[in-house]
């Protein structure tokens, strides 16, 4: 259930105000006074935003963090500068960060040349003897000569319960012909004011006593669950698509370039499957993810020379060159939007920010791709992108969402034989059989492995579950991008059983592997839940020999035990022959989706908390 990609899953910050405990003022690491943000907009979609903030430092842990503070703009569409910049001591006193110490960072070209792949400037700025109890203070102003889109404007903005906010303001203006939708949550509106030709919108926020953030805050945010604004000129999702195809389709145009790659890369493949995973796997491995956009380069992707040129591109580079190869072997695709951070849904008020990845669609195969996964197989895509809203650039349909990641069949089946010696110390080995994201993983892992180095890479896996010892690895040849993978581990142990004594051992793995019953465990001692949680099914299969000399005798094995549940199936099984145990167990999570809610997730932990039980259940031995 847990995603064992929860490595993924980010921290977000909207707890249930219900639920929520004060924080102690005295464990409050500092305060914003302040933060006040105005946007001035122009009919063509071009801005001006002015941001002030005053933040009181009241903890000594959190002042590395806080002495600076920086402003970031793309220079070929816009001029960023710091208003201002100062410090205000306990005692009254400012003091001024002087200008000439602002640290300015250029991307740009080689002797002023247009740069390639990144235009950003960022002016930072050091706070001033800043120490506990003094307060930074904090202005800058962006200009920017074009919007994203043009006639277009949107923003949002979020606010965390756990931070303290003694007072907070949005302010927008703009021309009256601009339909401006908005929509908050948690926060105050004030009355809009229309005047000359122009509307001010403004808002108000203030958190004088935070929450206290607690693991049982950590989830998937939930719109409308904390406080937050959405303001947008775009009537709905499908404007957004149509906006950005209107400059990203034509770049997908399949030229002699592109047509002459295709060919080449598909070679003698007939059918337009084999085809569409030779073009994808070329793209995936051999165009590799490359960096910030330039200007409004963030919605335009590059010429496709550019990319194949420099072997380099953007999501947006992906998914064009993709969509164009694919189209050069007259397999009909096309680009879609989609969130590639936390979120699972789509604000009322249509954003650009709510969607801020690009993949492909292949509508003959009903199949959803991302070749900035270099990892990821044909077919497939990276755990964060299952079961979310997607925006088809093309042929737009309402309430599109990808599909749940869970079907993938994720599964591992270890196979462990374990020959005992008299003195206490082991040999044997283990074997891996993988599918899904566990064999993705694993693939990804062994391709960054040197060669010669597979002795230190099982040293580590014994390690890893706390074994002292020594070993080899034998391993398929990791480079195809597929969804099996087999490996396997022959090991040296020192000390597996302690001698001199009856004494209880653990039946559980040697080596650390990809997709063992333990992960999925990780829920079980964990706390109850108040939000969703990224999740996934799989199925992991453990099989142990154990083989004891004739001068230990095994005293009692545990006995089996079976669970059939609406979420888990478990099953496992003990059986001695003379001096031998073989152990059986199987663990199936029939989790279909990748949502979570805090009552599945509690039903989870009461399932996984009996078969921890039984991993703990322990086989006696005496000499």
């Amino acid at each position: 259930m847990r995603s064992f990609i929860s490595l993924i899953m980010l921290l977000l910050f909207i707890a249930s105000p219900a639920l929520a405990e004060p924080m102690p003022e005295s464990d409050i690491p500092y305060r914003y006074l302040s933060w006040d943000v105005k946007y001035d907009v122009n009919a063509d979609g071009s801005f001006v935003v002015t941001e002030k903030w005053s933040r009181t430092v009241l903890k000594e842990n959190a002042l590395a963090g806080l002495k600076d503070a920086h402003v970031t703009f793309s220079t070929s569409v816009a001029k960023g500068e710091i208003l201002e910049a100062y410090t205000v001591k306990k005692s009254g006193q400012r003091i001024d960060a002087p200008k000439e110490s602002y640290q300015v960072n250029i991307s740009d070209g080689y002797k002023k040349a247009s740069p390639l792949y990144s235009d950003q400037t960022t002016i930072t700025v050091v706070f001033t003897d800043l120490a506990v109890g003094d307060t930074a203070v904090f202005s800058s102003r962006v200009t920017n000569s074009e919007g994203m889109f043009p006639n277009h404007f949107s923003t949002s903005h979020k606010f965390s319960p756990f931070g303290a906010l003694d007072d907070a303001s949005i302010e927008i203006t703009a021309p009256t012909t601009m339909n401006l939708k908005t929509r908050s949550y948690f926060l105050d509106e004030r009355k809009p004011d229309v005047k000359q030709g122009k509307q001010v919108l403004r808002w108000t926020y203030r958190n004088k006593t935070p929450e206290k953030w607690t693991p049982a805050d950590n989830g998937i945010y939930t719109i409308g669950d904390g406080p937050a604004l959405y303001v947008s000129t775009f009537n709905s999702y499908k404007e957004i698509v149509d906006a950005y195809g209107a400059r990203a389709t034509p770049k997908a145009a399949v030229t002699e370039r592109v047509k002459k790659l295709g060919a080449e890369i598909v070679s003698d493949k007939k059918t337009p499957e084999l085809q569409a995973r030779a073009l994808y796997d070329w793209v995936a491995r051999n165009i590799s993810y490359g960096g910030n956009c330039i200007g409004i380069g963030a919605v335009v992707p590059r010429d496709l020379s550019v990319v194949l040129d420099n072997k380099m591109g953007d999501c947006k580079d992906h998914a064009t060159l993709l969509q164009a190869l694919l189209a050069s072997r007259n397999i009909e695709s096309e680009q879609a939007l989609i969130n590639a951070g936390g979120s699972y849904q789509l604000s009322d008020v249509p954003v650009v920010s709510a969607v801020n990845h690009v993949i492909n669609y292949i509508p003959g195969m009903n199949l959803f791709l991302d070749s900035t996964s270099s990892d990821t197989p044909f077919g497939m895509l990276p755990m964060q992108l299952g079961e979310k809203p997607v925006l088809l650039v093309s042929h737009y349909r309402e309430g599109m969402k990808t599909p749940s990641t869970a079907q993938y069949g994720h599964e591992q089946t270890m196979r462990t034989h374990i020959r005992i010696k008299s003195d206490g110390s082991a040999a044997g080995d283990a074997e891996m059989s993988l599918k899904g994201m566990p064999a993705i993983t694993a693939r990804a892992v062994m391709r960054k492995v040197p060669g010669g180095q597979e002795e230190l890479v099982v040293k580590s896996m014994l390690e890893s579950q706390k074994m002292h010892g020594s070993g080899t690895l034998k391993k398929d040849d990791p480079e195809p991008l597929i969804d099996t993978y087999k490996l396997s581990v022959s090991f040296s142990l020192q000390d597996y059983v302690t001698v001199g004594s009856a004494t209880g051992m653990a039946v559980r793995p040697v080596a650390g592997s990809f997709f063992p019953i333990e992960h999925f465990l990780a829920s079980a001692y964990g706390p109850e839940s108040k939000k969703p949680q990224a999740c996934s099914g799989g199925k992991s299969v453990e099989e142990y020999v154990l083989e004891f000399p004739d001068t230990m005798k095994i005293v009692a094995i545990p006995k089996d035990y079976e669970l059939a549940g609406a979420l888990i199936d478990y099953r496992a099984t003990y059986r001695q022959s003379k001096n031998t145990l073989t152990v059986r167990r199987e663990l199936k999570d029939k989790t279909p989706s990748n949502v979570c809610t805090p009552q599945v997730m509690a039903d989870y932990k009461k399932a996984m908390l009996s078969i921890a039980r039984d991993l703990k259940a322990q086989v006696l031995v005496s000499d």
